[in-house]
């Protein structure tokens, strides 16, 4: 699984372009997705119990049940498994000056900043989890990174009290008339197990659907470089680099869906 990961990440990183912030670029080049697996022609897609589902895992009980979802079938890719990515739970830190030598002044950084607390995450870092659940100063945030889209942006967790957390599916998706067909990773929250698109900022299936994604306030979140990093903001807690964890076989959703719903429609 690690090698088709790897496999995976290579096979699209020449499909990145840089961007200083999340942005929609409506105007970014076409981008080349005929020899990416198609979902729907590897039975990715199938019935259960009269519900639509979409393949989750090895496990029977990590499928999506996509009954009321907004997106197409024929426009998924890939579908490797929703636990394939270590997206981080509980993120680890060290010093800029322990990892100074580590990184070099150009490498690129998510920064978010809040009260006193300031965090790096790298985007060599965030390729591998693509999903960093974390806190900063009492605010639940998450750093998140699409190599195929370039898009790289920090979002809040926390819906009034209504916590989420979010990780990979296994699948991306494009659309023709979203960042010109450009390729996405799709989200789940482990709360509802409602799939997310971040390309289009909401929820696209379950519970949740058509709740929005929360962006942080962009001047509290910001792409930089290491030099940026350590030049202006020396006391920043910076990711540490290789995290693993064991995934959880169950998840507590007691959360309060009808509130997000009512409250947070995208």
């Amino acid at each position: 699984m690690k090698y088709l990961i790897l496999i995976i990440s290579l096979s699209i990183f020449g499909a990145c372009q840089n961007q200083e912030n999340k942005t929609k670029n409506n105007e970014s080049p076409a981008i080349n997705i005929k020899n990416r697996p198609v979902a729907l022609d590897s039975s990715k897609f199938f019935t259960m119990n009269g519900r639509k589902m979409l393949y989750g895992g090895t496990d029977s009980t990590q499928h999506f049940d996509i009954s009321d979802y907004i997106l197409k079938d024929e426009q998924f890719h890939y579908g490797i498994g929703r636990e394939a990515f270590p997206a981080l739970l509980n993120p680890e830190f060290t010093t800029v000056d322990a990892v100074d030598s580590i990184w070099n002044n150009d490498d690129r950084f998510l920064l978010a900043k809040k009260g006193n607390e300031i965090k790096a995450y790298s985007v060599k870092d965030l390729t591998r989890h693509e999903v960093v659940n974390d806190e900063i100063d009492g605010t639940s945030i998450m750093a998140a990174y699409c190599i195929l889209a370039d898009l790289g942006a920090i979002y809040e967790r926390d819906y009034e009290g209504q916590e989420l957390t979010f990780a990979l599916s296994g699948y991306t998706y494009y659309d023709s008339t979203v960042w010109n067909g450009m390729d996405g990773f799709v989200l789940w929250d482990r709360e509802t197990e409602s799939l997310w698109w971040p390309l289009i900022d909401q929820a696209v299936s379950g519970s949740l659907k058509g709740t929005k994604l929360l962006e942080m306030d962009k001047g509290n979140w910001s792409d930089v470089t290491w030099r940026e990093v350590k030049t202006n903001y020396p006391t920043a807690q910076v990711l540490i680099s290789g995290q693993d964890f064991e995934r959880p076989a169950g998840w507590n959703k007691n959360v309060d869906v009808d509130f997000i719903v009512k409250n947070f429609k995208k």
